[in-house]
């Protein structure tokens, strides 16, 4: 059902939708929820090379939970290439008031830091930016301690995708056992994001 209710930016529901479509139209970008997250971009139309390198991928914080994609993205296009934004989303249709933007390079991802950091996107409302933290490792507690390294990474192979390595530390008492914990090493953040959505209960 669609709603009328008026966000902070004096938009209803429908004319939300409407901006969001006519965003799609102008710039030819795929629009994809999945997982708590809408997904904009990435890759974008027409790009055939590899996804941006680390580093590409900025952290903004502090959004008004009634802005959308429709704001954001000129915003960040007038820095550079957007690769690809990723808003997470609540039950209610609001934003959980971040998002993730990977732009094509590293320089305009510096950009879009200094030029967006405590920006007032609306009225009394300023960003909050960031590097993202590319975090391709994950803690994962309560092993059996009695199982090798090669077993743990075996294990983590067959219930997650990407993983790339498991760093075990023996325990101080008995070398033969380990400590009841392991970090993960993803291939990349986005592998380490959802397995630790498949792992969380």
């Amino acid at each position: 059902m669609e709603s009328n209710h008026k966000s902070g930016d004096g938009l209803s529901g429908t004319q939300k939708e409407a901006a969001l479509r006519a965003l799609i139209q102008r710039t030819g970008y795929s629009l994809v929820q999945e997982n708590g997250q809408r997904k904009y971009g990435g890759p974008p139309p027409g790009w055939d090379a590899a996804p941006p390198e680390r580093g590409c991928e900025i952290f903004i914080g502090k959004l008004p939970r009634d802005l959308f994609e429709d704001e954001l993205i000129p915003l960040c296009e007038k820095i550079g290439k957007i690769y690809e934004m990723r808003m997470m989303m609540d039950f209610n249709g609001n934003n959980r008031g971040y998002a993730f933007v990977t732009f094509s390079n590293k320089l305009e991802a510096k950009n879009a830091i200094k030029q967006l950091n405590n920006y007032e996107i609306r009225n009394g409302r300023l960003l909050g930016v960031c590097a993202s933290v590319d975090n391709c490792r994950l803690f994962v507690g309560g092993i059996p301690k009695t199982k090798k390294r090669e077993e743990i990474l075996s294990e983590m192979k067959k219930v997650t995708e990407g993983v790339v390595d498991v760093i075990v530390y023996p325990s101080a008492a008995d070398k033969t056992k380990n400590r009841g914990f392991a970090f993960v090493e993803y291939e990349s953040h986005r592998a380490a994001a959802m397995a630790r959505r498949k792992l969380l209960p």
